[in-house]
């Protein structure tokens, strides 16, 4: 298994269009595009809601290297963020991946997960269940209550350094969850 350190948007991107069009996991007409944006939040507006937006959380496993250092470690809590809507047969996935900081620079700055590709199919098909269920009605195998995911198996590692994690310095982590 891959278990790559390097924040790779190809990788996720290719998935998508694999999964998306290839496996027909949205088997509808709509056109669905992936892009990222780095500095969006896990909140909606009145407006954006308005608009249809939609939010998911989705925590994994994933594999940091420093910048700075290049010191490398793996982490069972790395939180992706999808906003996604359907507006006029043309459906649209806005991610944002959030990162850790190096415990040994203590430096402030987030470096971005790497992810195998296992990893990113997993949330991917997550992710394409809550859309089949807010943007066509259908059910969710995956439903949860809170309308955010945690991971189906528990993974124990290291404690969690929250003051390391770029998703709890926004108060998004799954760390509570626990």
């Amino acid at each position: 298994m891959s278990r790559s350190t390097d924040w790779t948007p190809s990788l996720w991107v290719d998935s998508f269009n694999e999964l998306l069009y290839d496996d027909n996991k949205l088997d509808y007409d709509d056109k669905w595009t992936l892009n990222f944006n780095y500095s969006q939040t896990h909140t909606l507006t009145k407006n954006e809601r308005r608009k249809g937006w939609k939010v998911y959380c989705h925590y994994t496993t994933g594999h940091f290297r420093c910048d700075s250092c290049s010191r490398t470690w793996g982490s069972a809590r790395v939180v992706v963020l999808f906003r996604y809507r359907l507006l006029k047969e043309r459906g649209t996935v806005i991610m944002r991946p959030f990162g850790q900081a190096c415990r040994s620079c203590d430096d402030n700055m987030y470096d971005l997960p790497g992810f195998s590709k296992k990893e990113v199919k997993q949330a991917l098909l997550r992710l394409f269940a809550k859309i089949r269920k807010n943007c066509y009605n259908e059910e969710d195998e995956y439903d949860d209550d809170d309308g955010l995911s945690a991971r189906s198996t528990k993974v124990w590692t290291k404690p969690h350094e929250e003051t390391l994690c770029e998703a709890c310095s926004l108060d998004i982590c799954c760390q509570d969850d626990e």
